[in-house]
């Protein structure tokens, strides 16, 4: 597999355009986007390039959004190589547009292709394919409190084969969804499973990248913490089954009684978040005492009890931050604090969305102004 980013043949590609025959009209799109809910409204183009070892990374070109003809045989159907991304575009408090640190999403994008065996993309790539992309489809960021367009770049294996090995070919994509907010209204704090019985990830293996197989395994979990009335999942280590790990699709911070923030290390089964990085960094600017740290579950329920621990959230791109109120477990259950959003984790979230709504000042420059 070449390890190298981009040949020189690669680099640079210029997006051609190809405008939807049958665009959905002003009014549908309006009412569509009064209220988008998550991942269910999609807009009418997407950014498409593709790869094979004579040309390399070619014939890039913002399309009609259409569904894909494959060979049943194609190499993703039956290995599962295939990565992804999300982040959003934000339309900003003076009515221009921006993306919020699209070069981090880029980076984390080729070191998920690495793992997964696949040929990395040029970052430039990624972020002309993003850009062109919310140029073209801006009007479908909604204007609602909380609206964006989220974007979805994906990479899939395409070569025609059943041999056990990484494909010579692939397809990269990016579709966007005008979305709201990822809970529902009013949800306030959610409400977490610990699992006992499953695992997300575990030493040497793929939780450090962001491929669908991740999430496949998180399922059987999430319902069952769905059955038990939570709204996410909550993993250990799959060592000791002990260390508090993440969500099905997020990471998890503590708030301790004297202020400080807990959050377990990025050892190689855990996600590297954008978002956890920019709470981070945020919060050490803030002159905030942050440590990433093992933090275990038993911990965790007696700091509850005894008041050490006095908030919890989790964070992502598609939620942002989320309080979090309760924990369960197959031997009883233990609330967080006051069981509601507490004022760190308000503040956080709040300092956050301000930046990428560019309602508050960017003093990190994380912001990518497009218009």
């Amino acid at each position: 597999m070449p390890d190298t980013l981009a040949r020189e043949a690669d680099l640079p590609l210029t997006f051609a355009f190809e405008q939807s025959a049958a665009p959905i009209d002003t009014v549908e799109r309006a009412r569509l986007l009064a209220n988008p809910g998550f991942g269910r409204v999609f807009t009418d183009h997407m950014a498409i390039v593709r790869y094979n070892e004579q040309q390399g990374w070619h014939d890039a070109k913002i399309c009609p959004r259409a569904a894909f003809q494959m060979d049943g045989a194609s190499a993703v159907l039956h290995y599962a190589q295939e990565i992804f991304e999300g982040l959003k575009a934000y339309r900003l408090a003076d009515g221009g547009t921006a993306l919020f640190r699209p070069e981090a999403n880029a980076k984390r994008f080729a070191e998920s292709a690495r793992r997964m065996a696949m040929v990395p993309l040029p970052e430039a790539i990624f972020l002309d394919s993003i850009r062109e992309l919310v140029r073209v489809e801006k009007d479908w960021i909604p204007e609602i409190e909380g609206g964006s367009l989220y974007l979805r770049p994906f990479m899939i294996a395409s070569e025609v084969f059943l041999g056990v090995k990484p494909s010579s070919e692939y397809i990269y994509a990016v579709i966007a969804s005008s979305v709201g907010a990822y809970f529902k209204a009013g949800a306030g704090a959610v409400t977490l499973w610990v699992s006992q019985d499953y695992t997300r990830a575990a030493p040497g293996g793929t939780g450090a990248a962001k491929c669908g197989g991740n999430y496949a395994s998180s399922l059987v979990a999430q319902a069952e913490a769905t059955r038990q009335g939570c709204d996410q999942v909550l993993f250990l280590d799959a060592v000791e089954r002990k260390w508090i790990e993440e969500l099905g699709g997020m990471n998890i911070f503590f708030v301790m009684d004297d202020g400080s923030l807990v959050t377990p290390p990025l050892t190689g089964t855990i996600l590297p978040g954008i978002t956890r990085d920019s709470i981070l960094t945020m919060a050490r600017a803030q002159g905030l005492t942050v440590r990433e740290e093992p933090y275990a579950i038993d911990q965790c329920r007696a700091d509850a009890a005894s008041g050490r621990l006095v908030e919890a959230f989790a964070c992502g791109t598609a939620a942002v931050v989320a309080p979090i109120a309760e924990m369960k477990m197959k031997d009883g259950a233990f609330t967080i604090g006051s069981g509601g959003p507490g004022q760190t984790t308000v503040r956080i979230r709040d300092a956050l969305t301000g930046i990428q709504f560019g309602k508050l000042p960017d003093p990190q420059g994380w912001l990518e102004r497009l218009d």
